[in-house]
């Protein structure tokens, strides 16, 4: 994909936002700081982010861009059922790893942030969890259909069940440097995928 200079500009401002929002957060992020830390000039970044509520969203959507691709595009490129959830799960562990922010997984640190601030920013924040959460009920729900999980499987439950996994292994890979972080996020994934599994 070619893309304009203006829009690689405006991708390397938003990826550096990214980065930077894991460690100061959202609010954290200004037109001054950017500039100085990327070398341009505030002018030039006005020209791309009218406002700091506009820099917030088009980080969010940076962010989730980057979540696609790295997470969802590939699980949903293997075969339904139980495959595709197993491989949504693998790569959603690995997210906070390749994705290469300095903070650890840029959506647990924003959704801290601002679940008490009302405003466009934490409305998309929710919309984006809320579709996240809708994505792994579907692959569940699909694993249902085809007979690789019991009927009874609530896939919403299930969805709930594993950020909770997610969350906490998160914090102790990043708050508590638990070491062995990942292998119990994988352990308790596992538990779930058994209580699920159609034997």
């Amino acid at each position: 994909m070619n893309l304009s200079k203006g829009e690689e500009t405006r991708r390397t401002i938003l990826d550096h936002a990214t980065k930077l929002s894991t460690q100061i957060g959202l609010e954290g992020l200004s037109i001054g700081r950017l500039a100085e830390d990327l070398g341009l000039s505030k002018s030039g970044l006005f020209a791309h982010f009218a406002s700091k509520e506009t820099l917030q969203l088009q980080t969010l959507e940076f962010a989730a861009e980057r979540f696609v691709e790295a997470v969802v595009k590939p699980a949903m490129a293997v075969a339904r059922g139980e495959k595709r959830v197993r491989a949504l799960i693998e790569r959603w562990i690995e997210w906070p790893k390749v994705s290469g922010f300095p903070g650890g997984c840029f959506f647990v640190a924003v959704s801290a942030e601002f679940d008490d601030r009302p405003g466009a920013v934490r409305e998309r924040i929710a919309r984006m969890q809320r579709e996240w959460l809708d994505t792994v009920a579907s692959t569940v729900r699909a694993a249902v259909a085809e007979g690789h999980f019991k009927k009874d499987v609530d896939p919403d439950q299930f969805a709930f069940e594993l950020y909770g996994h997610m969350l906490v292994g998160h914090l102790g890979w990043r708050l508590l440097d638990d070491r062995k972080a990942g292998s119990r996020a994988r352990k308790a994934f596992e538990s779930l995928m058994d209580r699920s599994r159609s034997h």
